[in-house]
């Protein structure tokens, strides 16, 4: 159940201090064995097995071990996986060797191994490779720029919540190399980065906020864009899905660098109301008496956030999805249908017709508010999903393991917005 919704709350919210991916949990573990020394903590990670098979003593030996033999461990060049076994590629002072990890559907380890490196081959895929620096550390990303026929426009994309990578990779489809891939065939030049909730999951804790989990990064990769030589004359686009699209408003009035703003389904109503909703949503799908104990949970937790009680000392265990109160400070502070009102570039508003995360409430919403704003224009989709990939019959998450690419109409639109 703690599964399936984390996973329909994809590029909604879904990022918890409590609740986070294996792959997190992974690099958490061999901060806690390696980096904090603390065996105790490194064995609560374990299912019964691997309890019984590799004990705290025995875990304090490896530690002690492994210094012996290859030195200090210095930090995780990268990270692989074949479905729910990951590769840690691990720089010691000596050597550099792979920790397999593997874990199962309760979030429990049930393979630990120090292992040669495993060399993986990486996907083909168009652009090259660029980094940039923001709030002390560096975010990896792809740059497509075309070399022929460049109508110097530059598109950057920024995900919904949660540790995502620079395609919003969500099962095998892919949304943003979608959409950046088919403009660069047609000459537009673009830059998505994988999020810092994936590759320094550890820059957040208890006080962070949706400035540090998004805006600030965003702002940042502008900035660089606006002062690298290679890039002058080009007009600056960002666009944002689903968290993203809701802070876009935001983020373009913290910068006077950029041109233009796409917003692909993003909430305008309250985050906390969304998640109540998309809860019974859920529960009108799976009517069970573990769903409904689920709404009748996160409900109390919403009645405390919006509550004279709720300050920034509660508990993250009676907030919802157990996100820290200065997280949800931030987000109460926001209000984007304030912010939208304020912006003066031309915006783009997208959303799919059959999107139950986030849904025409929200884009209705969007519409009223900006009906008097001539720099603001509008499209649904009948048949799209959050991801913008066509579906039928009543929407649910399960269609979101199913591959497909994102509309040719939504690339259209997005093509002619940019370029117009």
């Amino acid at each position: 159940m703690k599964k399936l919704l984390l996973f329909v709350f994809l590029g909604f919210y879904s990022f918890t201090f409590s609740q986070v991916s294996h792959q997190e949990l992974g690099k958490q573990f061999i901060n806690d064995l390696l980096v904090d020394k603390n065996p105790e903590k490194s064995f609560s990670y374990f299912d019964n097995k691997l309890k019984s098979m590799v004990t705290i003593s025995k875990l304090l030996e490896i530690n002690e071990t492994l210094e012996k033999q290859i030195g200090a461990f210095k930090s995780i060049l990268e990270t692989n996986s074949i479905e729910e076994t990951y590769y840690y590629y691990c720089e010691f002072e000596k050597t550099k060797l792979d920790i397999k990890l593997a874990f199962n559907d309760k979030n429990e380890m049930t393979g630990l191994l120090f292992t040669p490196h495993k060399d993986f081959k990486t996907e083909t895929r168009l652009g090259k490779e660029l980094d940039v620096k923001s709030s002390g550390i560096i975010l990896k990303g792809t740059l497509l720029l075309p070399e022929k026929d460049n109508l110097k426009k530059l598109v950057i994309f920024v995900h919904g919540s949660g540790p995502n990578d620079r395609d919003e990779k969500v099962n095998d489809n892919k949304p943003f190399q979608d959409i950046a891939e088919s403009l660069y065939k047609q000459g537009i030049a673009s830059y998505r980065f994988d999020k810092r909730t994936l590759s320094n999951p550890e820059t957040f804790n208890e006080k962070s906020t949706i400035d540090d989990e998004v805006t600030n990064d965003v702002v940042n990769i502008v900035s660089y864009f606006k002062n690298e030589p290679q890039f002058s004359g080009y007009q600056i686009i960002v666009l944002g899905h689903s968290l993203g699209a809701n802070l876009m408003p935001r983020i373009a009035n913290k910068s006077n660098q950029i041109d233009k703003i796409i917003m692909l389904a993003g909430n305008s109503r309250p985050m906390q109301d969304l998640i109540v909703e998309q809860y019974n949503y859920l529960y009108s799908l799976n009517p069970t008496d573990e769903f409904k104990a689920e709404v009748e949970k996160i409900e109390t937790q919403v009645r405390f956030l919006n509550s004279k009680a709720f300050n920034l000392e509660s508990p993250s265990e009676k907030l919802p999805l157990r996100l820290p109160a200065y997280y949800w400070k931030s987000a109460l502070d926001y209000n984007p249908i304030k912010e939208v009102q304020k912006v003066k570039i031309p915006i783009l508003i997208l959303q799919g017709e059959r999107d139950y995360q986030v849904t025409m409430a929200d884009f209705n919403l969007w519409k009223k508010t900006l009906k008097n704003n001539k720099k603001a224009s509008f499209v649904s989709y009948p048949k799209l999903n959050h991801l913008f990939i066509a579906g039928e019959g009543k929407p649910n998450p399960t269609e979101y393991t199913i591959k497909g690419k994102v509309e040719n109409k939504v690339i259209t639109d997005i093509f002619e917005f940019i370029t117009k």
